[in-house]
């Protein structure tokens, strides 16, 4: 009877063990940023200088074939972080971005829809809890108080403060990321890698917060009652004129073509899947011009191809030539204050 019951003793004891020994495991998260497999490559023997037997003539040296000797210093095996570094998210509108050691940068057009950009940046950071600890919208600078990121590759969370910074030059704005402070737990992380993952994770929830701010604006546009879409110059990645619809392509579509009739466009042949419509110019009374409240544009009267682009929440235009010459610069202005006067006219 009191071997049966050191023995159960035993098997609750090792129990106990395993479980304890199982949710340590379980609680540290390494595993998730650790290489797995086998570690033998590590006992590889040091490269040495190769011997030459006497008499033998070895070719010229090429440095094409040279093996770098590497850092002792540099982390290996489990030690090795093999996650990727974090990517920016691109999902602004002729937006961009760049990332190296010091800050995180997004880029963006010097249009009306960016130049509240510190009164949107606030209000997202508001949105997604962020503590705020100064903010000087004459500067156009925030600086945020400490930020707990929850990660599941942590077992410790980072903290993180960031200045965030809006600078304008000429045709663009700039929304610049810079670490003020990081730590874990009571540690301080000067580790650059850390760094610039921090600074675009906060990059990336600027980003969507900003994308979903402005969907839900376009969102709102469309189902307005008079369905007016509002219209603006812009370029293409050639840096050629374009019309800008702030609408989706889907609505735009649609909307084109009593738009075009209204300021005297006749529609031909038009495929969807392409985004193309072949157009006639045939031109309009100054009394018709009148009306729409626009001076009559100088575009040549003629047939005309009008692309139209595809850029989520917003639709581009370019009126091209059966030459196949687009507008000019002032051309697409006038056509731009054309187009808006169109899509301003109610949907009946």
């Amino acid at each position: 009877m009191a071997t049966l019951l050191q023995k159960s003793k035993v098997m609750k004891i090792a129990g106990l063990s395993l479980v304890v020994l199982l949710a340590a495991c379980s609680s540290d998260q390494r595993y998730k940023r650790q290489v797995s497999g086998d570690e033998s490559y590590l006992e590889t023997a040091g490269l040495k200088n190769l011997t030459v037997p006497a008499g033998m003539v070895l070719p010229l040296q090429n440095g094409e074939y040279d093996i770098p000797t590497p850092k002792k210093n540099e982390p290996v095996g489990l030690a090795l972080d093999i996650r990727p570094p974090t990517q920016a998210l691109s999902l602004l509108s002729g937006s961009r971005s760049e990332n190296n050691a010091d800050n995180s940068k997004l880029l963006l057009p010097n249009s009306p829809e960016n130049t509240t950009l510190y009164e949107q940046v606030t209000a997202v950071l508001t949105e997604k809890g962020v503590p705020i600890a100064k903010g000087d919208a004459v500067q156009k600078e925030i600086v945020t108080d400490w930020v707990t990121w929850s990660r599941a590759d942590e077992n410790v969370p980072f903290q993180t403060r960031q200045r965030l910074a809006i600078v304008q030059s000429g045709n663009v704005i700039t929304l610049v990321i810079t670490n003020e402070g990081l730590r874990q737990g009571d540690s301080d992380v000067t580790d650059p890698a850390e760094i610039s993952r921090y600074n675009t994770l906060l990059l990336n929830e600027i980003v969507d917060g900003l994308n979903r701010m402005r969907n839900l604006s376009e969102n709102t546009a469309t189902s307005n009652l008079q369905g007016i879409i509002d219209v603006q110059s812009g370029s293409d990645s050639t840096g050629l004129p374009v019309i800008i619809a702030r609408a989706p392509f889907d609505v735009v579509w649609d909307r084109l073509p009593i738009a075009l009739e209204s300021i005297g466009m006749k529609m031909g042949d038009r495929t969807r899947s392409k985004g193309s419509i072949e157009v006639t110019y045939k031109g309009m009374s100054s009394a018709n011009w009148s009306s729409l409240g626009v001076d009559r544009p100088t575009v040549e009267e003629g047939d005309y191809k009008l692309q139209v682009g595809d850029l989520n929440n917003r639709s581009s235009l370019q009126f091209i030539s059966d030459k196949g010459k687009p507008l000019t610069q002032s051309q697409n202005d006038q056509m731009v204050a054309a187009m808006k006067a169109a899509f301003s006219k109610p949907i009946k």
